[in-house]
């Protein structure tokens, strides 16, 4: 490595534009900062030597001068802006809600663009190798960008003397020349800046006063802030650190809660949903224009339950209660580091039970049943000798080219075919479709009405471990730090320089030029 020698007798490094001691310009390194094009220098590194600006000769150098630039890290940043806002163009894969497989859910929901999101791997897009991989290469850039800037101007500051070269005092911004300066007012200006708050420093008749250096690391104190929190969304890549699931719980149904391992389960108690009160002066203002009612408020009531002993395959778990409560909007219910939030909701979307009766064609009754559509039951009975089977259920009725099918598990158009015996019958066959039954036979004897039907409200929940949000608020205070440390503070410098009856006064500041 080369060094090189200042007529002060500083050894400077390679690269050096300005001495880090007297401030002289070093002749044949003007240009990488620019200086031999201007009379004013440029003082944001102090001209200390660059690692990025000085060897560019083996593919090492070329690699860090890359990462250092900061055109590089700001189109890095750029293109991970636009990827995570394509990611947002539809739901991620663990958020689609449908029984569909992924390959088919984009391309029935979405269409073209839905078959080219999915493709293209963007439904998994936050958790993909590239994705992580651009993330990581910000953070290489910050990290290279801070030490390439950061080392030589701490080393360029800290050996700044107050005796300056004469070049360097006259090419500051602001310079002025003053001759028969007596020691009086010399004294006056040196006690005024003390009175500013500047530090002092005193070198054979040479002044530097000085202030807000520290304001100088306010870039580089953005840069750790900023790492943590990359840091902290690559770990939110790991289960230990951060997992998220979605789940549809219906009113009375107790569900394994996702990421939990099935070591959690949760039963629906109660939905409850309420709408503003057209009646109530407060709100007749805002709903007079409103067609229909405005929710005031999305609630489950729900329990949350924890696996007790071991998991034996093939067997009901014996449960145990952790927790309960009431899950609002923005009001999680929260247990052992998880929270379960209120997302969405399906208001009384899908039948719980469908009650029928049953008679003769001349108004005989035979009895009443209830099918229950989350149990197995097919078989019902009935007065006088008759029964009712199920022979086959649709929860989302369809009609296909191999027949009737269904789509979905979940019993929001059902579809039931009824098959009725006695004792003076063979077999009826009935079928049910929008609360109405169709007899399947010509010459029928038994009629089957629907009496009643139940409706029951889905609830929409996330579950939430996050033990990185710490790390983002940490990494977010630390930014704010920086921000603040170099935008309400400025390093503020004045040199006084003897010259036989003569003296030079210069002063730079590194932001503005009101001077105070």
């Amino acid at each position: 490595m080369n060094k090189i020698k200042c007529e002060c007798g500083h050894i400077n490094h390679e690269g050096t534009v300005l001495c880090e001691a007297c401030g002289k310009p070093i002749k044949e390194n003007q240009h990488i900062d620019g200086n031999d094009q201007q009379k004013v220098l440029e003082m944001r590194y102090e001209g200390s030597a660059r690692r990025s600006k000085t060897y560019k000769r083996t593919f090492i150098d070329k690699t860090w001068a890359f990462f250092s630039s900061v055109k590089v890290g700001v189109w890095l940043i750029v293109a991970a802006l636009i990827a995570a806002a394509i990611g947002t163009l539809y739901p991620q894969e663990e958020f689609k809600n449908s029984v569909l497989p992924s390959s088919q859910f984009y391309e029935e929901q979405y269409g073209l663009t839905g078959k080219i999101f999915y493709q293209l791997g963007f439904h998994n897009l936050y958790s993909s190798w590239w994705f992580i991989t651009l993330i990581a290469l910000i953070g290489i850039s910050l990290v290279i960008c801070s030490i390439d800037r950061f080392v030589p101007l701490h080393r360029a500051l800290k050996n700044q003397k107050a005796k300056r070269h004469e070049v360097f005092v006259r090419r500051q911004r602001f310079f002025s020349e003053s001759e028969n300066v007596t020691e009086d007012e010399k004294n006056k200006l040196i006690e005024r800046l003390k009175k500013k708050r500047y530090k002092i420093t005193e070198d054979d008749g040479h002044i530097l006063a000085e202030k807000n250096r520290f304001s100088r690391w306010g870039p580089y104190v953005n840069h750790i802030g900023l790492i943590i929190i990359l840091i902290a969304g690559i770990l939110r890549m790991f289960d230990f650190m951060h997992t998220e699931g979605y789940i549809w719980v219906r009113e009375g149904e107790t569900k394994v809660l996702p990421t939990t391992e099935q070591q959690y389960y949760i039963k629906n108690d109660k939905f409850i949903y309420e709408t503003y009160d057209r009646n109530d002066e407060r709100f007749q203002e805002a709903l007079k224009n409103e067609e229909f009612d405005v929710p005031s408020n999305f609630q489950t009531n729900a329990t949350v339950y924890k696996v007790k002993g071991d998991i034996i395959p093939g067997q009901e778990p014996e449960l145990e209660k952790v927790t309960s409560g009431s899950i609002r909007l923005n009001e999680p219910v929260t247990f052992d580091g998880y929270g379960i939030y209120q997302s969405g909701t399906q208001l009384k979307s899908e039948y719980k039970t469908i009650s029928f009766n049953a008679e003769t064609n001349n108004g005989n009754g035979l009895g009443g049943f209830k099918f229950d559509t989350n149990k197995d039951k097919r078989i019902f009975k009935l007065d006088q000798g008759y029964q009712v089977e199920i022979k086959d259920y649709y929860p989302q009725f369809e009609i296909t080219e191999e027949g009737p099918s269904s789509f979905s598990k979940y019993p929001r158009n059902p579809g039931i075919i009824f098959e009725v015996t006695g004792p003076d019958i063979e077999k009826e066959r009935f079928f049910y479709i929008d609360e109405s039954v169709i007899a399947l036979n010509d010459n029928h004897t038994i009629n089957l009405s629907v009496e009643d039907t139940e409706l029951i409200t889905a609830s929409g929940l996330i579950v939430k471990k996050d033990y990185s949000l710490p790390f983002f608020l940490i990494g977010a205070v630390i930014f704010m730090i920086g921000v603040a440390q170099g935008l309400y503070w400025h390093h503020r410098r004045v040199w006084i320089h003897p010259k036989g009856e003569q003296f030079l006064i210069a002063g730079h500041t590194n932001k503005k030029l009101v001077w105070s």
